[in-house]
């Protein structure tokens, strides 16, 4: 039977549809028995792409068992596997649905099967299409069309949509944003097996962004939205643009949904206002965390965040942890933290941010009670690129030595700079690609502290492999110095040590520092190597196995200098707010090791 003349039933039957829905009698529970789908002459890609695109398949898999429900999506299916022929240049198929033998478009919808045991797709592609004519007009001389549309080219379904997207989106990126495609003759010819395509636009004038029109929010001040949009006022229309101000309100977190369109129509002055629908998320967020190393024993973190503290979508933060808890070594140490986030500051880009820590540090070599204060401008240059500094504050008091005896009240004033690349393909389970993040610190001794630089760069690579990526290989390189200072003259929290999750597992953590005229500190020098295999072994299960090596030098990698090593194997459970992680790690190298280390926390080590 020919595919159109089904098809064109189904259509004719579909005005049944209502008053079959009350006709239809309930029907005993029998999903079909058997489901085969042939494709003569066969040809595999074809034929997996029918079947993943079948309404039945899927409805078996579903598991539907009504009789009068399968009935109905059998002839549907004419109608939706055409579409799959179309896509693959075949314009002339043929597609037979028989139910129990008898073809689904035949079967009076007065009287539906009651039962259905075995239902076959026969399907024959008929003759390959190939383009004859393949115009579209007018486009820009930048635009680029598919290299599919062409005369002799294969002439799928597809390769037209692409071509009109194509035509469309270049006239957009020129600033036509009420770009329209006014007419389409589509002509297959069957004898010759050829089809002609040919597609006219209509550009309308080029238009310039005219005002942001927010609505839906409830807290924040249009003007600040306006703001955090940064939409180019006046600039000749971009999607680029328009995506990018969406993107600027997202980031915020203020908004859990928006969505910015164009004006019905432009004004008459040739701009387009923009209409922005926004919806504010809930204004508070609790948060609590929890990480368990056999050596520093448990940490318990918590948040409390307000994300339109002013109603200019600024972010406000309240953290604390107390660590320690059950250590072998060091003691029970807390920390609590402020921070305040003011989005769009003096550019749409940059973000204030102004933060207050105090925190107290109780380890082997050293006790510590210190108080930083920053602030400073954070600048997102691109979707991957971010870069900033500002100015801090450091006061910490310092009890270390033989017995604790020396006390140090260092007075620092910071100038800290960073930089983030970020390349991956994702940031909570990356498989590919690239982030570097570097930070560079001068400091200024005001009391007890010697004037230097601290400098740190952190450098991850990931390859996957495999369907889907189901096998990682994640490589990590730390380097951290500081300059010019003398070691003592440092303060604590600058100095540099190895061994724990975050730089060699299998050690104990900050089990490596250097010794200097009897006192055990960190060092002014470190590079770290880590690498780990990620294997997917489920959906949510995966296994790890990693090796990581720390070295610390006295000075800025000169001086008295010494390593270690550690290895071991993990397991990764994934959530929706990342892999649940438990690591066993052994030492390898190294005099620092005391036997395995067990660490358990939220997220990839890197």
């Amino acid at each position: 039977m020919s595919m159109f003349s089904a098809f064109s039933r189904g259509r004719r039957a579909g005005r049944w549809g209502a008053f079959l829905v009350a006709l239809a009698l309930a029907s005993p529970a029998a999903a079909f028995d058997a489901l085969r789908f042939t494709l003569q002459p066969g040809e595999s890609t074809l034929q997996t792409a029918l079947e993943r695109a079948s309404l039945l398949r899927a409805a078996r898999d579903e598991g539907v068992t009504d009789a009068f429900e399968i009935f109905t999506i059998a002839r549907a299916e004419y109608g939706q596997l055409i579409g799959i022929f179309y896509e693959a240049g075949f314009y002339a198929p043929e597609i037979s649905v028989l139910i129990d033998g008898r073809e689904a478009a035949e079967i009076s919808p007065l009287a539906p099967p009651t039962q259905i045991g075995t239902i076959e797709v026969r399907m024959t592609p008929g003759p390959a299409f190939v383009f004859a004519r393949a115009e579209v007009a007018p486009v820009t001389p930048t635009t680029e069309l598919p290299e599919g549309f062409a005369r002799g080219a294969p002439a799928r379904s597809r390769v037209i949509r692409d071509a009109t997207e194509a035509a469309i989106s270049g006239w957009r990126d020129d600033g036509h944003a009420q770009v329209d495609l006014v007419d389409q003759e589509i002509t297959a010819r069957h004898p010759a097996n050829e089809l002609d395509a040919i597609l006219r636009i209509a550009p309308g004038p080029q238009l310039r962004f005219g005002e942001l029109r927010p609505r839906g929010q409830n807290r924040t001040r249009r003007a600040r939205i306006v703001k955090i949009a940064g939409l180019p006022e006046g600039e000749v229309y971009s999607p680029q643009a328009l995506e990018q101000a969406a993107a600027r309100l997202r980031r915020t977190g203020t908004f859990s949904s928006v969505a910015l369109r164009d004006a019905e129509a432009a004004n008459p002055d040739g701009t387009l206002d923009i209409e922005a629908t926004l919806v504010e998320a809930p204004r508070r967020r609790l948060g609590l965390g929890i990480e368990y190393d056999t050596e520093a024993g448990l940490q318990l973190t918590g948040f409390w965040l307000h994300r339109n503290l002013l109603g200019g979508a600024e972010r406000f933060r309240v953290e604390g942890a107390v660590g320690g808890l059950g250590a072998r070594s060091g003691n029970i140490d807390y920390r609590i933290g402020t921070e305040f986030s003011r989005p769009a500051t003096f550019t749409p880009d940059t973000t204030l941010n102004l933060g207050a820590v105090f925190e107290t540090e109780r380890e082997d070599d050293f006790e510590a009670i210190r108080l930083r204060l920053d602030a400073g401008l954070e600048h997102r240059y691109s979707d991957t690129l971010t870069f900033g500094g500002g100015i801090g504050l450091l006061l910490e008091r310092a009890d270390f030595g033989p017995g604790l005896g020396t006390r140090r009240d260092y007075r620092v004033v910071l100038a800290p700079f960073f930089a983030r690349w970020d390349l991956r393909d994702s940031t909570r389970a990356p498989t590919r690609g690239y982030y570097l993040a570097g930070d560079l610190t001068p400091f200024l001794g005001i009391s007890d502290a010697d004037s230097g630089v601290r400098s740190y760069a952190d450098l991850r690579a990931y390859r996957g492999f495999g369907e889907d990526g189901r096998v990682v290989l994640a490589g990590r390189a730390q380097l951290g110095a500081v300059f010019v200072a003398d070691l003592e003259d440092t303060p604590r929290d600058f100095l540099f040590y190895s061994g724990g999750s975050g730089t060699v597992r299998g050690q104990p953590f900050r089990a490596l520092g250097v010794t200097t005229n009897g006192v055990r500190s960190g060092g002014q020098g470190l590079a770290a190597l880590s690498a780990e295999a990620r294997v997917r072994a489920t959906d949510t299960i995966g296994v790890v196995g990693f090796a990581d090596a720390g070295y610390i030098w006295e000075g800025a990698f000169t001086g008295d200098s010494d390593w270690h090593a550690g290895a071991g194997v993990g397991l990764r459970y994934d959530t929706a707010i990342g892999p649940l992680r438990l690591d066993v790690g052994f030492p390898v190298a190294g005099d620092t090791g005391s036997g395995v280390q067990l660490y358990i926390g939220l997220g990839h080590t890197f």
